[in-house]
């Protein structure tokens, strides 16, 4: 009896097993669809939510283990998001942002001098700042000036995207998937720099004349009349112009000097991130509530969720599959492992692209050259589409609200060349300093 009770009990668990199998392959498709295009139809939900969603379908269908998924969680990169979007809200609050930003682009007098302006500037701060932040705080400014002086505002609002994506490659703190890769990898801030600095600042010179290219008729000599500006771009109602507070501004810009002494001697990026973002929340005269609006949590749901749906996926039978074929044809992190990043980067997006392919990288002899290849593809292959990155999506919507459409095959015809071609420069970079 109990020999048949026994059997009984096999059947009925493959019989579920049978019937669970499909259901996580068909969560797994329908989240990282979700994923990839930012919305379920008929449903309203973000990113952030289809992942969290999905995280627990999953556990539910056995995809995954609770525990399991709670120690796929890596609660180290959640930190350090965590603590730069502290930094990063008070640095807004402050008001420097609208501060430098409006005060150094109107220093531009020609088009192209305004372009090089916000290229370079764009790119910089984003390798401090997040390039999201960026593109939230510069695109009102740079719509508003193309606006006063009559000029197609499209090809400096797709060069603030391309660049800010550009720059953000340089540091681990310019991008979530490079804090991931901080996180994952070990490599220090110095090393992360040294390496990929050289190829970000080409990627914005890249920028800046392909832009130019594209746009003939907003670039030619005969177009290059100086610039006017009207009224004062501080103070606009995109941005905080009159409250700037000197005192934050002093104090969040010694933090973020404070970041980056601490992670040049090398502390480990997490711990100087939370030492830099909690002398920053012992103050008078800001209350914690004001600052901790300012944080992104969806962010942080978003990457919790996507810890356990691509640790579910690593567990598949069916990436198993891939990672057997895969790994031999790659006998080194070269231009191949690029292309595989781009390609992946731009079907699930690169956060999602560098979770999957974490345990790839690790797998190298040279693991170290593998991260920053991944960082450099995936961040870099953003810049392909106009839907390639958060980024770009700020830009476009927000530059609605100043009448100015950037349609798909207005950026397509900046982003596809510049990310081509800074990615070959990546490899090629990479494989003679590696």
């Amino acid at each position: 009896m109990e020999i048949a009770d026994a059997s009984s009990a096999d059947f009925w668990y493959n019989f579920g097993m049978s019937l669970y199998i499909p259901a996580v392959y068909a969560i797994l498709i329908l989240a990282f669809t979700g994923i990839a295009s930012g919305k379920i139809p008929r449903l309203a939900m973000n990113r952030a939510s289809i992942a969290l969603t999905a995280a627990i379908l999953l556990i539910v269908f056995r995809g995954i283990s609770a525990e399991e998924a709670f120690a796929a969680i890596d609660i180290e990169t959640i930190a350090l998001l965590l603590a730069m979007m502290i930094i990063v809200a008070n640095v807004r609050i402050s008001g420097f942002f609208t501060l430098a930003g409006s005060k150094i682009l109107s220093v531009a007098q020609t088009p192209r001098q305004f372009l090089a302006i916000v290229v370079f500037i764009s790119g910089f701060l984003s390798s401090v700042f997040l390039n999201d932040t960026i593109c939230i705080m510069l695109t009102p400014l740079v719509a508003e000036i193309a606006l006063l002086s009559k000029r197609d505002g499209r090809p400096y609002l797709i060069a603030l995207a391309v660049s800010a994506n550009a720059g953000s490659c340089a540091t681990i703190i310019g991008n979530p998937q490079n804090m991931l890769i901080a996180a994952q990898s070990g490599i220090s801030f110095f090393t992360f720099f040294l390496y990929l600095a050289p190829p970000s600042i080409l990627a914005m010179f890249l920028a800046y004349f392909v832009t130019i290219l594209a746009f003939p008729a907003e670039f030619s000599k005969t177009s290059q009349a100086k610039l006017h500006y009207g009224q004062t771009i501080v103070g606009n109602e995109h941005s905080e112009g009159a409250q700037i507070d000197k005192a934050l501004v002093i104090k969040s810009l010694l933090a973020s000097f404070l970041l980056l002494t601490l992670l040049a001697f090398g502390v480990r990026t997490s711990v100087a991130a939370l030492v830099s973002a909690s002398l920053l929340l012992i103050t008078r005269r800001i209350h914690p509530e004001r600052v901790f609006l300012e944080v992104d949590f969806t962010l942080l749901v978003f990457f919790s969720g996507l810890f356990i749906l691509t640790s579910t996926v690593a567990r598949t039978p069916v990436f198993k599959g891939f990672l057997s074929n895969v790994l031999p044809m790659l006998n080194r992190p070269g231009g191949f492992f690029a292309a595989v990043v781009t390609l992946l980067s731009n079907i699930v997006s690169n956060v999602p692209a560098v979770m999957l392919l974490s345990p790839v990288a690790k797998g190298f002899s040279d693991p170290i050259t593998a991260w920053l290849m991944l960082a450099m593809a995936s961040t870099f292959a953003g810049n392909l589409t106009l839907l390639g990155s958060v980024a770009n999506l700020i830009v476009a919507e927000q530059a609605k609200k100043s009448s100015i459409v950037i349609s798909f095959m207005d950026y397509f015809k900046v982003g596809f060349p510049v990310t081509i071609i800074s990615i070959m420069m990546g490899v090629v970079w990479l494989g003679l300093v590696r």
